[in-house]
């Protein structure tokens, strides 16, 4: 009775959970945007000086010696540049994408800052869309199998302490 309440309690974790990814991506999704803009901005704006200057975007990198500060200023604006790039590109692949397809491209929810973001913003709800329920059930499914694999690991592993009917 207590194994089957246990497993029941972990389904519907596992539903609870999964449940949210669509309203979680979708944040995380609106976050990504966000940060591509600005990004978007700060790049083009090196750009435009570099421009006004007679140098392509890596010569000016390049140029940007001969104090400590200067080649900090480097070292974090090449960052940028390869951050607006990297999620730009996670961007482009997510922007078209469903919520089920985005769980496919759940690699590209790697961002420490923006996941950090979403996760402190986000608040559970109730999923009352297609796609929560889908997700819910899933959830539900993949709890209930971590459940029995849990349940058939412990009595695998109590297996030998067990005693013996004479």
């Amino acid at each position: 009775m207590i194994a089957r309440a246990l497993t029941l309690a972990i389904g519907i974790t596992g539903a609870a959970g999964m449940s949210q990814f669509p309203e979680y991506s979708q944040q995380y999704l609106q976050r990504l945007a966000g940060s591509v803009e600005e990004l978007g901005r700060i790049v083009e704006d090196f750009d435009r000086s570099a421009k006004a200057e007679g140098l392509t975007r890596d010569e000016a990198l390049a140029s940007m010696t001969g104090s400590s500060f200067v080649e900090r200023r480097r070292t974090d604006m090449s960052r940028a540049i390869a951050r607006h790039e990297r999620l730009s590109a996670d961007l482009q692949a997510l922007r078209g994408a469903g919520p089920f397809t985005r769980a496919y491209q759940v690699a590209r929810f790697d961002d420490a800052d923006l996941m950090r973001g979403t996760a402190e913003d986000f608040r559970p709800a109730l999923p009352l869309t297609f796609e929560g329920a889908v997700f819910a059930g899933a959830g539900l499914v993949i709890g209930l199998l971590v459940a029995g694999l849990l349940g058939d690991l412990l009595r695998l592993l109590s297996a030998p302490f067990r005693r013996r009917p004479a």
